[in-house]
This record gives C-alpha cells, structure tokens and sequence, in this order.
C-alpha cells in the first residue's frame, strides 16, 4: 500500500447511521440479537453436520464450510459496527479500514463461490445420481473449497490493493457503516474512473461468474426433473433444492444491487439500507432456511437435544 497515502489520511470517520441518533440504542438492540441467533444458528449447523453420521455427505459438507464461512464474514463487520453504535467517536485506522475491506470482500467472494459449489452438487446428485460418490467424493469437495477459498482470496487481495494505492487527501469520512468498497473510493481525491472499471471487471468475474454456473447448474436439473414421470418423484427432486435456491436468490439478489450496477445510482440512504441486509439480515438466513426446511437437518437437530 502506498506510504504517501497512510501519511495524508491516517483513520477514517464512519458516518454510519449517525444521521438517526435517536434509533442508536434500538439499532443497536436488534442488530445485536440478530448477529446473536446469526452466531448460534450457524455455530449449531456446524456442530450438528460434524457429529451426525447420516449428515456426513457432500451436500452437508459445503453447508458447513458455508456457515464457517458467514461466521467470519459477519465477525468482519458486525461487531465493529455494534460499537459505533454506542461512541460518539466512530473512527477506523486506515491499516483497520483496508484489513475490514480485505476479509469482507474475500469471505464475500468465498461464499459466491461455495454456492455455485452446492449448486453444482445438486447438479450431479439429480443428473448423474449413479455417478454421484465417484464425482462428489472427498477430493474433489476439497478441491471445490479451496478453489472458492482461492478465488474469493485473490479477488478481495487485488481490488483492495487497486483501492488503497489511491491518494486520500484530507476528506475522511465514509458515508457507511463499514469500509466497503464504493464509499471508500468515492472520497479518493483522484480521478478514479480507471480503479472502477478493474474493480467493476473482477467483480463481474466472480459475482456474475458464480452465478452464471448457478443458472446452468439448475438448468440442466430442471430438464432432469421435468423427464421424471411421477409427479411425486418431481416433488421430492426439486424439494433437495429449495433451501439452496432461496439463499441463493438473496444472496446475489443484494449482492448485484450493490456491485454490478452503474455509478450513477449511487445512494447513500439506499445502499445503507441494502447493505444491512447482505450483512446482517442474509447470514442469519442461511441457517434458518436450513434448519427450517430442511427435514435431515431437523431430524439431527431433535435427535441431538433428545441426547442432551
């Protein structure tokens, strides 16, 4: 990162929901029981996939790697924010603000990725069923999460070095509650069309990119499905996919709002409001989604509390 720019500007102020003082305290107490029930539904589906023999298939292994993964990325900005909420000075250090850039968009991206690695695995268990241990087996699992891990890593490493190697000179307050990436580069004293254009490009990579394996994934499992000849057995092919395809529906539904989407529409009030619910309010959903819909992740859970 370039020394110049640590000299000029050394933390940052964020603005945060400082244009509501008097919602401070209520913010602060929905926020927090959210990231609270976010934290133990996610902990608990780890937990339970672990230990349970009859969880122990491809499906639950990439859920549980997705809940590790939304732990962290919800460590990465919420709590932070939950302080700013109860000071009055609400400042980040710029070595602090790049670092909750780098991990928020590197889990962000790890878990586009592991999506389009569940999907994927829908894929093969409805299409090529007979084929499933040997295509879905533990190397190749493996392989699909450290290649999320990889690609999530490498993208959040190159964009927030693109960020920061921008001059910030004097101007230091972010219209947001976290260091994200539009607010950040939107008070860079520097024409900064270019860093948009590369930043736009990788993000369309990965966002776009998993998606569109997304698409093709359920794709060829709707035309699967579609030649079963029982409507019951439809029912019960489509119904493994579910729960999988509304967080994906969230997910990305937020995530295209915010980064795929020209600058011209950039709102404070609004991408605040967005971006409360990519970071609190979708990781709280991954977990009851599955615990809630999904009868295998139940049946674990009531036998785990029955053993308690």
């Amino acid at each position: 990162m370039n020394t110049e720019n640590q000299t000029m500007v050394t933390e940052f102020i964020l603005i945060g929901f400082s244009n509501f003082p008097s919602l401070q305290i209520p913010l602060f107490t929905v926020f927090f029981l959210m990231y609270l029930i976010t934290l133990a539904g996610n902990i608990i589906l780890i937990i339970i996939i672990s230990v349970d023999h009859t969880l122990q298939i491809p499906m639950y292994f990439f859920l549980s790697i997705l809940s590790f993964s939304e732990t962290c990325y919800t460590f990465v900005v919420i709590p932070n924010m939950l302080v700013n909420l109860l000071t009055e000075k609400k400042t980040i250090s710029f070595t602090g603000c790049a670092t909750q850039m780098f991990f928020f968009i590197s889990f962000g991206g790890t878990n586009c990725m592991l999506l389009a690695a569940m999907a994927y695995d829908r894929y093969v268990a409805i299409c090529k069923p007979l084929h499933y241990h040997i295509l879905m087996n533990q190397k190749v699992r493996v392989q699909l999460v450290a290649f999320s891990l990889v690609t999530g890593f490498v993208l959040s490493l190159i964009d927030t070095y693109f960020i920061f190697r921008l001059p910030f000179c004097g101007v230091n307050k972010i219209n947001h509650f976290f260091c994200d990436m539009a607010p950040v580069i939107k008070i860079s004293c520097t024409d900064n069309n270019v860093i948009e254009i590369v930043i736009f490009i990788f993000c369309v990579v990965v966002v776009f990119g998993s998606f569109l394996l997304i698409l093709l994934s359920y794709l060829f499992i709707l035309i699967t499905i579609l030649q079963i000849p029982s409507a019951e057995g439809k029912q019960k092919a489509f119904s493994t996919c579910t729960s999988h395809l509304i967080v994906v529906i969230v997910h990305f539904g937020c995530a295209s709002i915010i980064y795929l989407r020209p600058k011209s529409t950039y709102s404070l009030d609004k991408d605040t409001l967005i971006s409360v619910t990519y970071t609190v309010v979708t990781p709280l959903l991954n977990p009851m989604v599955y615990s809630l819909r999904n009868k295998d992740v139940q049946i674990a859970l009531r036998k785990a509390l029955g053993r308690t």
